[in-house]
Parts: structure tokens; C-alpha cells; sequence
């Protein structure tokens, strides 16, 4: 024994000497649950135990190998024994898990080094992540990292744009000092996304990324030459101007300081025109029987730029008084014969001209009668855009051709002739023409057109144009309809687009705000703007537009690209914030990642339309909070902006409002209903509100919600239930089926059915019924009618609340839900870190925003942006429920927010808070 140490039960012995360690257990790490093996090797050896903790292993857990040592002839023993996670785990002591040889020979015993055994891991949390910074080129950059604690300990990489840093091949960047990053001179290419990796042998660990921005400040180029004197004559100024672009503002950078433009007075002389002197004395008479007179421009002379004298310097004249001779004839009777050739062919010239103009008229007059007798449609008066009766006459060109009105017969489209007569044209946009006459429905795929200082089309489009010239005779009106129906060849059912709509104006709405922010709402549209306090510079006002493009989208779709909402613009495009202001656009998606790949893209100067961000990914630039019916977007420049998306899977769905309306038709017996199918926006809705309140319509049900399928089916709209004895419908319109593309695109032209209903008596004033909304292979919805068809009677449904109408722009503090000092409070407390981790990520993963949490990152105050977020989610809510709850939730872990306490509030907020429970 060895200080009392209990040996094994058989002991070696044998002449030799001391046992001398050839290899020793080394240090050893347990990577999650694999056992490591520890060896040790002697010689002379008789035997080799292990020892761990002060107690020996037991002999059947060693591993043993016995060889011949060729050079000493001595033996050789190597020993190894496996250790367990469990056993570390086991062993409480004051040191770690330690394991050792013992080696004996005749002589005695040898031991070898301790080896410690360890369990190997790494945190998962940095203890501090690199936070950005901003500093000037040529400024030193300090990064801290102090990595996750790890057995063993971690050895840190940093990371600049995803690629590793080599600071032996930079001698500007030092890695060495403690894991810190240092730039001793920042330069432009230095700016990047730089990310702290700590790695050990059981895992690698990354940081938060920190943005590092390397700005330039402007610098004066040199002053220009000084310009010309801005006026001609008299005082005036001079000035001359310099650049800021010595070098010029980068990334941020400050402009010069200073004036770029300076200005001087000067003094231009004035210019004086010249004037002539008196005439000289006439010359003595020449040989020509002529005598002159000179005068010079010096009374004054023009200087400095002025005029020169108008007129002659010199004179002539006969000296005779027309006595002298030349070639025998009296010098005054002399005429160059130029002259009178001038005169002759001016004189011939102008009257070719008039004859020209005159047969040009004669022509003019001829063809005109000639084109006006070719016209087969003559319409009288345009009062029929009154909505009122007119009656017409007709004019016949081809005779022989009997009514079209025989259903044994087919229509013969080349004959021309004009309807004339009492036409009902209360809606304008020709549906009575589709639907009451019933002339027209067996021709529901020719075009009709009536030129009367306006246009009527009808149709569909997939069909060749016709213009509809029938024979003469009268049109059906009143009561008094006794024409049979003529079966059309091709009977699709007639489906009414809104784009033969005027064209409509820009919605648009306005506001004026400063440096306090708030809010501007587009009323029922869903689509609103909040400009955050202190985004425009103090002593700054800005008048801040919003508007929908409400005529056909400019954003043309790519493959199976769909447009998702409204095509909204904000501006003035040259306004700058310092803090990013939340814009809120409504979308008809139903979010799903697994079926849509949703972007946000904006359109450029050009017109072109570019993505900005995809709404999974995550970015620095903006940020995209999409929730089930609008998506939030945090942005720093102001433009156009739209949803799209790209259906992954058929289970892609598009949420459709469908909609029905009624109104009396010009027959006194007929009731129209119009099904309206369209994306499930407030915006693309209150289209439909309009067109219906201009054509008289009533909203028959509450609108409801269908999710209408990327599974390429087809649409059916059916009339059902309609009581047989009161009411019948049209032939062929009682179900109708719209194409799958054209209900999946409907945002471009929001699509509707039309239906006529007849009643059998006057008397009878009630209408009930359901309309079915059905994909095939997909959802259905069902609408309840039981209305009314006299106003007086019929209930009225609203279309929108009101208080979403009312105040467009609000500023200043009523514009927010959270009381400006409590803000305040709340962003001084989360923005500061602490060793437990950054308060705003619990703020933001409390709120529900767990995306992209990097953005908020560069942000200066990333409470505030969240908090922006928070108020543009919100807007509709009543309190500060869902905000408490959050602050709440996160201040029974964290102490430190008992910094937020109602003595620290002043009286108002005090009140404030209280009432809205936070």
C-alpha cells in the first residue's frame, strides 16, 4: 500500500525497475452522451490500475495490452478504461472528475498525471452581442463580443457580410483583444452586417448581427468664378457658388455648414443709343445732274452696347429739277422694267389662287352629302341620357328582311337597322338594355352600339364586334311586352364588368403635419398612414398625400402573380424621415406560408415596379407585419406601394366579399338583383358602394366572406327558392358561371351577375329568396333576400361605420393611443440592455412580432419603431389592452421595469393610464 491506498487482491512481482509512463491520460470533454476512453502506457509493467476520485476501478473494467519492448527486452503494458456522462454527473466534489495510472514492478510504483474529465457545452445566449454604430471615415470602430459560457471555452470568428475575417491579411482590423472587433481607421468599404461566431467542440453559436455604417461628411468644393452683372444698366449683383461635394455626403453624412451661394453688388454701365448730327451742306451738282448731303451718328456716339442710328448717312438728289437728260428721255420718266414684271405675276398668282379654293369647297360639299346619306342610325336627341323616354325614328336601309323578333328564324346581322323608340336608360351602365327587353337577351353575344353623345356596350368580349342595325318598326315599351324570346345560339350568361364605368378620379386624401407626427386614414378603405413623432425635423411642416389608383392597375402580373390589394401612393416622394412611418394596406389573402409567397413591391420613377422585400424574408431596409386582413409596413422614403402574391399550392385562397343588390327596373313588373364578387378589401367594396349608389341600387344582405380556391374550378351564382306563384325569372339567367381567371384577377374588374325577376301582379311587394355562391370543388356561401321592393318599406343597410369616415387627419398627441410621456418612459427603460438580454425583443415577442427582429436592431430607439407598430396594428381598438397585458407578462421576470410605476407618471397620464388599464 501507498498511504493507505488498498491495492488489488494479486499483486505482480518481478526483478526489474521502476515502471516509466510512456503515454498518460490526457484531458478529457463528454460530447452529449458518448463516453470517452482514457488510456495510460508503462513499462517495466507487471500491472496497471486506474484510480478515479481517490477509488480504484475495478479490474473488470479495464482494457489490457501486454507487449515485448524489442530494444530493452522490457515489458510493456497499456491500460485503458471508458468514462460515462453519468459517472461525471454523479461525482459531486469540490474539483472536477479525475482519473489516474498506478503502475507496478518489483520494486515498487509509479503514477501518473491527473486527468481531468469534463462535460462539454455551450450556452446558447451571447452574454453580449455587437451592437451597430455609426462613425466617421477615418473613425476607430469597437466591436464588444463576450460569447456564450462554454466548456470548452468557445473560440470566436467574426463574420462581415457572412464571409470570415482575416485580420492577419487586414492590418487595419484586430481580432485579438479580449473577442472585440478593432478598426483603428474606418473606411467606406468597412460598412457591412458584422456577426460575432463562438464555437466549441459541441455546437456553434451566432450572434445578433450589427449594422456599421461608415459616413462621410460634406466638404465645400471651390468657389466658382464670379458671374456677369445680372442687369445691363445700373446696380446690381454678382455672385458666385460652391458645391457640397469635397468630398460629398455618404451614407448619412452631414451637409456642409455654410452658405453655398454668395452674392456681391455691382454697377454696369449704362448703354447710350446713338443720335444723328444735322444734315451738311448739299454738294456742288454733279456730272449726273445729282447732288448729296452726309450726316454722322456722333450726337452721341453709342457706347457701351447701345444702338447705332436708324437711317441713311447720305442723301441724293437731282440738282436739275428734272431738266437734265440721260439716254433722251428727262430723268424722272425713267422705270426699271423689274417693277412692272413684279406687278404682273402677283396680279396672275392671286387669281389661280382663288380658283383653287373654290373647287376645294365645291368637293368638300359633295362628299359630305354624299357620307351623311350612308348612315344607318340617325339619332335625333341625346335626351335619352336623362333616363327619361325618347322616341326615335328609324331609318331603313335595306328592305325585304322580315323581324327578328320569329324564334323559328335566325338573325341576320348584315341588315342594318335602328332601334328608335322609348329607351329606359336609369342605369347607365345598359343593364336595363341587357335585361329588359327582351329583344336584346338571345343577343347577348353581339355589341349594340347607340351614338348619341354617349355609348352603350354590350356583350362579351371573347365575340366578334357587330353593330346592330335591325329593321324598322317599334320598340317594346311599358307594359305592353308581347314579343317571344328568341333563343340565342350560345347561351353563356351575360357577366357585367364595371370597366365600361366613366373613368373615376384619384381617391385621394390630404393632411398637414409636423414634428408632433399622427395619423391620416383613407375613410373605408382600410388604408392609413402614421407618421411617428419626431420623424419631421422640429420647426418643419409637411403636406402629406395618400390616394388609391382607382383606375386600371398599373402593376401588369408576371406568370400566376396576383395583385392583393389596392395600389397606394403616399407622398411628396422628396419628403425625409428620421424615424420610419407605418403604412397600412388591406389585402384579400388568406395568409398561409405554406401557399403563398406574398411581396411587397413599389413602383419606381420610371413606372416600372420593383420588389422590395418578400414578407418571409427578413431585411434592414423595411419591415412587413402581415396580419389575416392588412399587412403593416415599416418604411423610410415615401411612393407606390402594392401587395402581390404568388400561389404556391392550389390550397392558395383568395377571400372574396360577395354582395347583393336590387333595384326597381323601368317596367313597373321587373326587379333586377346584382351579385357582386369582389377581392375582400374595404377599398374594392366601396367601388361597387359607388357604382350601386349612383344607379340606385340597395343593399339586399349583410355581405359575407368566400374562399374562393387557386384549384383553377369555376364560379356558379344561382337564384334558388324564388316563390312560383309571385315571381318568375328570365329564361337562362337563373345560374350563371364565371370563369376561374377571371374571378382569381377580379381585382381589375370587380365582376357581377345580373338577374331579372318578374312579378305576376303589381300587388305583390315582398321578395324572398337565396343566391348561391358556389366553387366548384371549393366553398360555397349562401345570401338570404327578403326585401322589400318599395323604398318606403324596405330596411336600410349600412355599408360602412360611420366613425370610419370621420376626421381623415388627426395630429399630435389625440392621433395615439399611448400617452406621449408614458412612450417616453417605456423606450428609456427597454432600449437600455442589461445582463438578462434586451427588453425590446420581449417586447416585440409579446406583441406577436417574432419575424425579423434585426430590423428593430438598427434602429436608434428600437422601442419606438415597435411601439409604431403597435399603434398602426391597433388603430381600431378602443384601449390599451393587448399592450398591458404584454408589459405586464414581461415585468413579473424583469424587475427592472419597475421603473413604470403610476407615482412616476404626472397627474394626466396618471388618469390616462387608469382609464385605458395600463
Amino acid at each position: 500500500t501507498d498511504s493507505g491506498e488498498v491495492l488489488p487482491d494479486s499483486i505482480p512481482s518481478a526483478p526489474g525497475t521502476l515502471p516509466h509512463f510512456i503515454e498518460e491520460p490526457d484531458d478529457a470533454y463528454i460530447i452529449k452522451s458518448n463516453p470517452i476512453a482514457l488510456r495510460c502506457k508503462a513499462r517495466p509493467a507487471m500491472q496497471i490500475f486506474f484510480k478515479c476520485n481517490g477509488e480504484w476501478v475495478h479490474q473488470n473494467e479495464h482494457v489490457s495490452e501486454e507487449s515485448l519492448d524489442e530494444s530493452s527486452g522490457l515489458k510493456v503494458r497499456e491500460v485503458f478504461i471508458n468514462v460515462t456522462r453519468q459517472q461525471v454527473e454523479d461525482f459531486h466534489g469540490p474539483e472536477d472528475y479525475w482519473c489516474q495510472c498506478v503502475a507496478w514492478s518489483h520494486l515498487g510504483t509509479s503514477k501518473s498525471r491527473k486527468a481531468s474529465v469534463r462535460i462539454a457545452y455551450l450556452r446558447k445566449n451571447f452574454e453580449q452581442d455587437p451592437q451597430g454604430r455609426e462613425v466617421p471615415i477615418e473613425g476607430m470602430i469597437v466591436l464588444h463580443c463576450r460569447p456564450p459560457e462554454g466548456v470548452p471555452a468557445a473560440e470566436v470568428e467574426w463574420l462581415k457580410n457572412e464571409e470570415p475575417i482575416d485580420s492577419e491579411q487586414d492590418e487595419h482590423i484586430d481580432t485579438r483583444a479580449d473577442h472585440n472587433l478593432i478598426i483603428r481607421q474606418a473606411r467606406l468599404s468597412d460598412s457591412g452586417n458584422y456577426t460575432c461566431m463562438a464555437a466549441n467542440i459541441v455546437a456553434k453559436r451566432r450572434s445578433l448581427s450589427a449594422t456599421v455604417v461608415v459616413y462621410v461628411n460634406g466638404g465645400w468644393s471651390s468657389w466658382t468664378e464670379w458671374s456677369a452683372c445680372n442687369v445691363p444698366c445700373g446696380r446690381g449683383w454678382q455672385k458666385r457658388s460652391r458645391t457640397c461635394t469635397n468630398p460629398a455626403p455618404l451614407n448619412g453624412g452631414a451637409f456642409c455648414e455654410g452658405m453655398s451661394v454668395q452674392k456681391i453688388t455691382c454697377t454696369a454701365l449704362c448703354p447710350v443709343d446713338g443720335s444723328w448730327e444735322v444734315w451738311s451742306e448739299w454738294s456742288v451738282c454733279s456730272p449726273e445732274c445729282e447732288h448729296l448731303r452726309i450726316r454722322e451718328c456722333t450726337a452721341p456716339a453709342p457706347r457701351n452696347g447701345g444702338k447705332f442710328c436708324e437711317g441713311l448717312s447720305q442723301e441724293s438728289e437731282n440738282c436739275t429739277d428734272g431738266l437734265c437728260i440721260l439716254d433722251k428721255k428727262p430723268l424722272h420718266e425713267i422705270k426699271p422694267q423689274s417693277i412692272e414684271n413684279a406687278s404682273d405675276i402677283a396680279l396672275y398668282s392671286g387669281l389661280g389662287a382663288a380658283v383653287v379654293a373654290v373647287a376645294v369647297l365645291v368637293i368638300g360639299i359633295t362628299l359630305y352629302r354624299r357620307s351623311q346619306s350612308d348612315y344607318g342610325v340617325d339619332v335625333i336627341d341625346s335626351s335619352a341620357l336623362t333616363g327619361g323616354f325618347q322616341t326615335f325614328n328609324f331609318k331603313t336601309v335595306r328592305q325585304g328582311n322580315s323581324l327578328l323578333l320569329n324564334p323559328s328564324m335566325q338573325p341576320d346581322l348584315t341588315v342594318s337597322r335602328t332601334y328608335s323608340g322609348p329607351i329606359c336608360l336609369q342605369d347607365p351602365l345598359d343593364k336595363e338594355l341587357m335585361t329588359e327587353s327582351s329583344l336584346f337577351n338571345p343577343l347577348s353575344d353581339i355589341k349594340v352600339k347607340v351614338q348619341s353623345s354617349f355609348m352603350v356596350s354590350l356583350g362579351v368580349s371573347e365575340r366578334a364586334e357587330y353593330h346592330g342595325k335591325n329593321h324598322s318598326g317599334t320598340f317594346p315599351h311599358g307594359n305592353n311586352r308581347s314579343f317571344t324570346t328568341v333563343h340565342a345560339r350560345n347561351k353563356t350568361p351575360y357577366i357585367q364588368n364595371l370597366s365600361s364605368l366613366p373613368t373615376r378620379t384619384e381617391l385621394r386624401t390630404t393632411g398637414v403635419f409636423g414634428h408632433l407626427g399622427g395619423r391620416l386614414v383613407m375613410p373605408n378603405t382600410g388604408v392609413s398612414l402614421l407618421i411617428p413623432h419626431g420623424a419631421i425635423p422640429e420647426e418643419n411642416s409637411w403636406e402629406i398625400y395618400m390616394s388609391i389608383n382607382q383606375g386600371e392597375p398599373s402593376l401588369q402580373s408576371d406568370g400566376s402573380e396576383v395583385l392583393l390589394s389596392p395600389e397606394v401612393t403616399c407622398g411628396p416622394p422628396d419628403m425625409i424621415v428620421t424615424t420610419p412611418f407605418a403604412l397600412t394596406i388591406p389585402h384579400c389573402a388568406d395568409v398561409s406560408s405554406e401557399h403563398w409567397n406574398i411581396h411587397l413591391k413599389k413602383r419606381t420613377q420610371q413606372g416600372k415596379w420593383e420588389e422590395v422585400m418578400s414578407v418571409e424574408d427578413e431585411s434592414t431596409s423595411c419591415y412587413c407585419l402581415l396580419d389575416p386582413f392588412a399587412c403593416h409596413v415599416l418604411l423610410d422614403s415615401f411612393g407606390t406601394y402594392a401587395l402581390t402574391g404568388e400561389p404556391i399550392t392550389d390550397c392558395a385562397v383568395k377571400q372574396l366579399k360577395v354582395a347583393v343588390f336590387g333595384c326597381m327596373s323601368c317596367n313597373s313588373l321587373d326587379y333586377n338583383l346584382r351579385v357582386y364578387c369582389v377581392d375582400n378589401t374595404p377599398w374594392a367594396f366601396q367601388e361597387v358602394v359607388s357604382d350601386e349608389r349612383h344607379q340606385g341600387g340597395q343593399l339586399l344582405e349583410e355581405p359575407k366572406l368566400l374562399h374562393f380556391k387557386g384549384n383553377t374550378f369555376s364560379l356558379q351564382i344561382s337564384v334558388l327558392d324564388i316563390p312560383p306563384f309571385l315571381w318568375r325569372i328570365k329564361p337562362f339567367t337563373a345560374c350563371q358561371e364565371v370563369p376561374f381567371s377571371r374571378v382569381w384577377c377580379s381585382n381589375r374588374q370587380p365582376l357581377h351577375c345580373a338577374f331579372s325577376l318578374e312579378r305576376y301582379t303589381p300587388t305583390t311587394t315582398q321578395l324572398s329568396c337565396k343566391i348561391c355562391i358556389r366553387q366548384l370543388k371549393g366553398h360555397e356561401q349562401i345570401l338570404q333576400v327578403q326585401t322589400s321592393i318599395l323604398e318606403s318599406e324596405r330596411e336600410t343597410i349600412t355599408f360602412f361605420a360611420q366613425e370610419d369616415s370621420t376626421f381623415p387627419a388627426q395630429t399630435g398627441p389625440k392621433a395615439f393611443k399611448i400617452p406621449y410621456s408614458i412612450r417616453q418612459r417605456i423606450c428609456a427603460t427597454f432600449d437600455t440592455p442589461n445582463a438578462k438580454g434586451k427588453d425590446w425583443q420581449m417586447l416585440a415577442q409579446k406583441n406577436s412580432i417574432n419575424r425579423n427582429l434585426s430590423y428593430f436592431a438598427t434602429q436608434s430607439s428600437p422601442s419606438a419603431v415597435i411601439l409604431n407598430l403597435w399603434e398602426a396594428r391597433h388603430q381600431h381598438d378602443g384601449d390599451l389592452d393587448s399592450l398591458a397585458c404584454a408589459l405586464e407578462e414581461i415585468g413579473r421576470t424583469h424587475t427592472k421595469l419597475s421603473n413604470i410605476t403610476d407615482s412616476q407618471l404626472d397627474e394626466a397620464d396618471f388618469t390616462y393610464s387608469r382609464q385605458n388599464g395600463l
